[in-house]
């Protein structure tokens, strides 16, 4: 099971994801991704279509984890596979910034969630790791360039050829994990973030996901540069500086 709920006791447009298995400490299965994904599609379309926005997705998993990897059960069928990796992209597609709240095993499945989050907070007894040298599985190539950029590279070798694992404290340390807290520290931070202008932080966060991936210029993202430039939120920012306030911004 896979809730998502506005938490308006938060703040005005911050949503709250939450993998609910913890009877298998939220280890994802081919079910509960789907599920995950239906409710991706379900906030890009909400955006696209002007409804209620969702400026920040905070992601976690009911206690005693964030998600001890992928149920076992199905991890051979290449429908989860296929699936794992709709979902691993979908939250990198979202424009809003998506924050990873990880209490607990983050391990497989789990720290590829993770990684794929814009931001991560975390508590000194959570576990991040890929155990696949101990399965006998290969991740995919994606998966292994994206835990380098996010992670940095000595961490990944450590985890890909080692299967190491690192708390939140070690990966604060290396600047994997941004925040040390609880679901609440990130909710916190969720409600900052909230208050910040969507345009720019979804230029920004499309410029972040091609900056490997394609050309120094690209034409989405010049797009999106000039539609923040030229947008009423602009103008806003603008004012409230002149006039010493805090901005209001709308999205427009």
């Amino acid at each position: 099971m896979v809730r998502l709920e506005m938490r308006s006791d938060i703040a005005a447009g911050v949503a709250l994801m939450t993998i609910d298995r913890p009877d298998r400490r939220n280890a994802v299965d081919l079910s509960t991704l789907q599920e995950i994904r239906r409710h991706q599609i379900t906030l890009a379309s909400s955006a696209r279509a002007g409804g209620d926005p969702v400026r920040v997705l905070v992601l976690t998993g009911a206690p005693p984890a964030f998600c001890a990897g992928a149920d076992l059960t199905g991890v051979e069928e290449s429908e989860f596979t296929s699936t794992l990796t709709e979902v691993l992209r979908g939250f990198t597609e979202l424009a809003m910034p998506v924050i990873a709240a990880v209490d607990g095993p983050a391990l497989g499945a789990g720290t590829q969630l993770a990684m794929v989050c814009d931001l991560r907070v975390a508590t000194s007894r959570s576990r991040f790791g890929i155990p696949a040298a101990r399965l006998g599985l290969v991740v995919d190539h994606w998966t292994v360039d994206r835990l380098t950029r996010e992670f940095g590279w000595a961490t990944a070798r450590a985890m890909l050829l080692a299967a190491e694992t690192f708390d939140g404290e070690a990966l604060r340390a290396s600047g994997a994990v941004h925040r040390l807290g609880d679901l609440d520290a990130a909710l916190s931070w969720a409600k900052e973030i909230a208050h910040l202008a969507p345009l720019t932080i979804a230029g920004h966060k499309l410029a972040l996901e091609r900056c490997t991936s394609g050309p120094a210029f690209d034409a989405e993202v010049e797009e999106a540069r000039r539609a923040a430039w030229a947008s009423e939120d602009a103008e806003e920012g603008r004012r409230a500086f002149l006039d010493k306030r805090t901005a209001g911004f709308t999205g427009r």
